[in-house]
């Protein structure tokens, strides 16, 4: 498939792209040059390829999503800079009365 200016100019107008004059034609022959790839790639014979969805193959590593209740808060409390029993003590940001 062949892009010409035009054409390459409508697609900038419908993307919200305003190349620089200087840059259009250019522009307008590496899309063509792309299409042209895309095409060739169309013609090639998938029939019986299964789908690639990754090149890698991923298994879970994440846990079953159980709800778990437990009481956790001594362990953050453990990992704060400074406590007051069950409550963070933080730097006052607001001046107050």
């Amino acid at each position: 498939m062949s892009l010409d200016k035009n054409d390459f100019l409508h697609l900038c107008r419908l993307s919200r792209l305003a190349p620089d004059p200087s840059v259009q034609e250019e522009m307008a022959a590496q899309c063509s040059r792309i299409l042209a790839y895309m095409d060739k790639l169309a013609e090639v014979d998938t029939t019986g390829v299964e789908p690639l969805y990754s090149p890698v193959i991923h298994e879970s590593a994440f846990r079953d999503d159980i709800a778990v209740r437990r009481d956790c808060r001594a362990d953050i409390l453990a990992g704060a800079p400074a406590t007051d029993g069950a409550f963070f003590i933080v730097p006052r940001i607001v001046e107050g009365k």
